[in-house]
């Protein structure tokens, strides 16, 4: 061929290419101006169909250069408000969101597909609060009865890619109680999402993650890079996860698995695992003040990590999955700040299974836990399984300087010296219930200990211990611990323990303690936070003897002697919500019994002055067995019971009387708690208090015979005054749980004038209303028993009583049910009699005081009385109005209807009242 005619092809082949190249150039800049209105078009009504939430946007374009050779159409500094209840806040704002066009769609097609979404400099703000409303669902679904729309949604949103850029994601579930940032957030995802079952390619990029559950955070500041490949299936909305590389900053995590949504909960497989990594890398994933560690520390190791959580969640029926978690290090070396001695041959291989993430059935397999430093060694092994009742083998080896391992491991904010040898051997169960306990032989000794931490200025110096156990049966009667010596000194005072025990069962003891020591600093040596008292102990005990002689009162095989002087100690107990606090006392011990003289406590704003002794001390207070008995006299000048009411809280179902306005039958109530006696006390008080507040009665002058017995507290002879009125009463209360107790009382007041009883008793004037307007004197002679709620409060179904109401010179002004009667019968003198002697007999059960038919007369009139009343004040009397002179003639009267309201008729048919019979 020749030169000519192959010249003449190449230019004609090069026009051609370039006609081309000038139509497809063309054709990207025309196609985006021709289409550019049906695009906006279909985007609008796309938006305003198928978004319940507001979206703004500055500006729109259409090109295929911004995603090249995507054609998009771009929105400009868009935001998306959320969904109901989040409809006022953002959801998602964007420097530009771009929406891939399919090209072919808007040649063939009356509906544009999008079929990829581009994202950059986006802020993604999701929100769910406490009720699991979410602020995400601003996508309107298709109504499923109309397939053509659906079909039609389906047609113009078919997925194909997702790309975001530079983004950021906050997550804020208050539901869940699950939070999570991500910053600097780059994602790429890959598939066909329109399908049912598709694989989703995803990569994800983040260059600051933190996650917090209920508070607590678990990653910091962690980079992530992700290399994903998901199954999905939407039909049952099940994930399996195929290959997932996972690199959390320096560590690569392999993670594959699956999840399921079930019809009430989860089935999951997780398998996450790392094999053959660096130390150093493991370490780079923990939070942040780790990383600061570990910039000052040589790291060196291999790591092998494996994390699976496997079975259904379904927390309706209490199921929940298995928990395995295996961690194992070979050849660590950790050297901080570069120590003279580090830590080496570290290794570590521990199994930790969690059946059903049920704690009873946990099983740790530590296999090995070693190290070196130098020549000092730490060696251990252990296998636990269980929890409450656990069985345990175990073999622990030390010869260790602490302050070199304190050093070389760089742990912070603590001082720690001395020389710790360790041989201890323990193999069997626990169980205390059964009086078991692992066969053991060992030793532990620390010689020349220091501990100073950063919450008190001066160190705990000179400890030593020197301790031996030994168990070779297995069982608490065969148990044997040594503590020869124990000593150590604070703030230049000594402090020395011996002790030997032996026979857990019944505790064969004998100890020797001297010293002082101040309870507030010694504590502030270990934590700084809720001590607000300066305790102080002083000590000089010898106490030797047996569990079993002090409870038989074998005294004289006992040899319990010394003093123990105590000033402003606080003693808490699960009982009480408050300290009881002793701020000053000298007890003096002789054999079983302990002695005080003119002890001076107090207990909120109450306080105490004691004489006397307790019993059993030494057997209550180191084994929490048998009973603490004791005596006392005991003086106050002001008692406040309500301050020792338990401080349980519970939302409980308070069963409520019926009411003139019908109320539910139950009501969520928030409750304080009765006030318990402990079960193991029996102790006796003989007491004076010039006063005490309880349930807003001020009691003055109180005295009385109390004690405290097998949960049981009894009131004999006890007398206070009341409003100037002395009253005598025997009481008996018995708390049956946290919120309920049981109780009875017998009473006797005489004389006590009415119109100051309503003013000044809160409990007076709920169950006696009516009096509001009475005038005069009367006196109660009474016996009533019941159950309290929570609030301290009778139970009204609960009480059964009865009693005699004696009325002396009682003016009774503007009584409803007395106007009534006086407008029905026609006689004002009625509205406001007045009574004298008169006994009121009255029986209380099922919410119903019964009245016992009663006389009075006045102004010639002779009424009288019987019938029913309800405790929350609804009446059923039948009443006889004898009439002047003699009253043998008499007009029979009905009153029904309520004290507020109350309705009288003639006639002698009544309506009886309905019973509300206790429930418990």
């Amino acid at each position: 061929m020749s030169k000519n005619k192959t010249k003449s092809i190449l230019l004609k082949t090069a026009k051609y290419l370039g006609i081309t190249f000038v139509v497809i150039i063309g054709l990207l800049f025309l196609t985006p101006i021709i289409f550019a209105d049906k695009i906006k078009e279909q985007i609008k009504k796309t938006a305003n169909e198928k978004l319940s939430a507001e979206l703004n946007y500055s500006d729109v374009s259409v090109s295929f250069f911004h995603h090249f050779p995507s054609l998009t159409l771009t929105l400009n500094d868009l935001s998306l408000n959320g969904s109901a209840p989040y409809k006022s806040e953002k959801f998602i704002t964007a420097k530009e969101v771009s929406f891939g066009i399919n090209v072919a769609s808007l040649v063939f097609s009356k509906e544009v597909k999008i079929d990829q979404i581009y994202l950059s400099d986006s802020f993604i703000n999701v929100k769910v609060n406490a009720k699991g409303e979410a602020n995400y669902n601003v996508y309107k679904s298709s109504s499923p009865s109309d397939p053509k729309d659906s079909a039609d949604a389906d047609a113009s949103l078919k997925l194909e890619k997702i790309e975001i850029l530079n983004s950021k994601i906050i997550y804020d579930d208050l539901s869940t109680k699950v939070h999570f940032d991500a910053f600097g957030f780059d994602y790429l995802g890959k598939g066909d999402l329109a399908q049912d079952i598709f694989d989703l390619y995803s990569k994800a990029k983040i260059e600051k993650l933190n996650i917090v559950y209920e508070g607590e955070p678990y990653l910091m500041n962690k980079k992530i890079d992700a290399d994903l490949i998901t199954k999905v299936n939407v039909n049952s909305l099940s994930f399996f996860f195929q290959q997932n590389n996972l690199k959390i900053n320096q560590l690569l995590v392999d993670f594959k698995g699956k999840f399921d949504f079930l019809k009430d909960g989860y089935n999951m497989d997780f398998v996450i695992k790392s094999d053959n990594s660096d130390l150093y890398d493991v370490f780079t994933a923990f939070p942040p003040k780790y990383i600061t560690w570990l910039s000052k520390t040589e790291l060196k190791g291999k790591t092998n990590l494996l994390f699976t959580l496997k079975g259904n969640y379904i927390a309706s029926q209490k199921i929940a999955p298995d928990l395995n978690l295996d961690v194992k290090i070979d050849s660590g070396f950790v050297n901080y700040n570069k120590s003279a001695f580090p830590v080496s041959n570290l290794n570590l291989e521990i199994k930790t299974k969690l059946p059903s993430l049920n704690p009873d059935l946990a099983i740790v397999d530590a296999k090995n836990l070693s190290l070196n430093i130098n020549q000092d060694y730490l060696k251990s092994k252990f296998y636990i399984e269980g929890i409450n009742t656990p069985n345990i083998n175990a073999d622990f080896k030390a010869k260790i300087d602490l302050e070199k391992l304190i050093t070389a491991l760089g742990i912070p904010d603590i001082v720690l010296k001395g020389s710790l040898a360790g041989d201890v051997k323990a193999n069997g169960k626990f169980d205390q219930k059964n009086k078991l306990f692992p066969v053991t032989n060992g030793v532990i000794d620390l010689e020349n200990g220091y501990l100073k931490t950063p919450y008190y200025p001066n160190p705990i110096t000179n400890i030593t211990i020197k301790s031996k156990i030994n168990n070779q049966k297995g069982t608490f009667d065969d148990l044997k611990v040594s503590l020869k010596p124990t000593q150590f000194t604070f703030e230049g005072k000594p402090v020395f323990v011996e002790a030997d025990l032996s026979n857990f069962n019944d505790l064969t003891y004998d100890i020797k303690a001297k010293g002082e020591l101040d309870v507030n600093k010694i504590y502030k040596v270990f934590s700084q936070k809720g001590l607000d008292l300066d305790g102080f102990v002083k000590a000089d005990l010898v106490l030797k003897g047996k569990q079993s002689d002090a409870e038989k009162g074998n005294y004289s095989k006992l040899h319990n002697k010394g003093t123990l002087e105590l000033r402003n100690i606080g003693i808490t107990s699960e009982y009480l919500p408050k300290k009881f606090i002793i701020k000053e006392g000298v007890f003096k011990i002789n054999q079983d019994k302990m002695y005080f003289n003119n002890f001076l406590a107090a207990y909120g704003q109450s306080d105490f002055k004691m004489n006397g002794y307790l019993q059993n001390v030494f057997n209550y207070a180191t084994t929490n067995t048998g009973v603490l008995r004791g005596s006392f006299k005991s003086t106050s000048r002001y008692i406040n019971v309500d301050e020792f009411m338990s401080s349980t809280q519970a939302n409980t179902s308070v069963t409520q009387t019926k009411t003139e306005t019908p109320a539910p039958a139950q009501t969520e109530a928030k409750q304080t708690g009765v006030i318990i006696i402990p079960t193991n006390l029996n102790l006796i008080f003989t007491a004076q208090a010039q006063k005490v507040n309880f349930d807003k009665l001020n009691l003055q002058n109180a005295t009385g015979n109390l004690s405290m017995n097998k949960g049981k507290l009894s009131m004999q002879n006890t007398g206070f005054n009341l409003i100037g009125c002395n009253v005598a009463m025997n009481a008996n209360y018995q708390a049956v749980t946290p919120q309920k107790a049981n109780f009875d009382f017998t009473i006797k007041a005489s004389d006590f004038d009415i119109k100051k009883a309503y003013n000044e008793i809160e409990v007076f004037r709920k169950m006696a209303s009516a009096a509001e307007k009475a005038q005069g004197i009367v006196s109660v002679d009474y016996q009533l028993k019941g159950r309290l709620n929570g609030n301290m409060d009778p139970v009204y179904p609960s009480l059964v009583g009865g009693g005699t109401l004696s009325v002396k010179d009682v003016k009774v002004r503007g009584l409803k049910m007395f106007n009534a009667v006086s407008k029905a019968t026609s006689s004002e003198s009625m509205q406001n009699p007045d009574l004298s002697k008169v006994d009121i007999k009255t029986t209380i059960k099922n919410n119903i005081m019964t009245v016992e038919r009663f006389k009075f007369k006045f102004a010639g009139f002779r009424p009288r009385i019987e019938g029913t009343t309800s405790l929350d004040g609804k009446l059923n009397l039948k009443m006889r109005l004898g009439l002047p002179p003699l009253g043998i003639f008499g007009i029979p009267l009905t009153v029904t209807g309520t004290q507020n309201s109350p309705k009288v008729k003639l006639g002698r048919k009544t309506e009886d009242l309905e019973e509300t019979k206790d429930t418990e």
